[in-house]
């Protein structure tokens, strides 16, 4: 097994061009020069975020699983002082189903909107039949 390179921001900074393209997603470090021209984005997307952090960015436009796995193969190393676990990352189909998970029950807390809707459907419907 490898060791795992720790690479720092300033060193990830230089490779912000078409021709060496570096970025961040979520402490990992991908070269994705090679990639540049395949992006279904557009290579524009990919130069902004170049030498620099993307996480928010590709989070926000919600990958697909395919995108995420595909992100094995142009791995670096990991950025120095990330949260995140070392290692090469760990995108899998059970990855997505957490991430799934997570969505279908972001919270267990009760949001305000549990409690005021089904009060107003009460409300209205006792107004109609007062009114009616």
């Amino acid at each position: 097994m490898s060791e795992i390179k720790i690479l720092s921001a300033d060193e990830i900074a230089i490779h912000n061009k078409k021709s060496d393209l570096w970025v961040i997603v979520s402490g990992k470090v991908y070269d994705v020069t090679k990639f540049v021209d395949e992006h279904p984005g557009g290579e524009e997307v990919l130069l902004e975020s170049a030498g620099m952090d993307c996480t928010e960015a590709f989070e926000d436009v919600g990958h697909s699983e395919e995108a995420r796995e595909m992100l094995n193969d142009y791995y670096v190393g990991d950025l120095a002082g990330s949260s995140e676990p070392a290692g090469p990352p760990k995108f899998t189909s059970t990855t997505s189903a957490q991430a799934a998970t997570k969505t279908a029950n972001p919270s267990s807390e009760p949001s305000l909107l549990q409690y005021v809707l089904p009060v107003a459907i009460v409300a209205v419907y006792l107004a109609y039949k007062m009114y009616a």
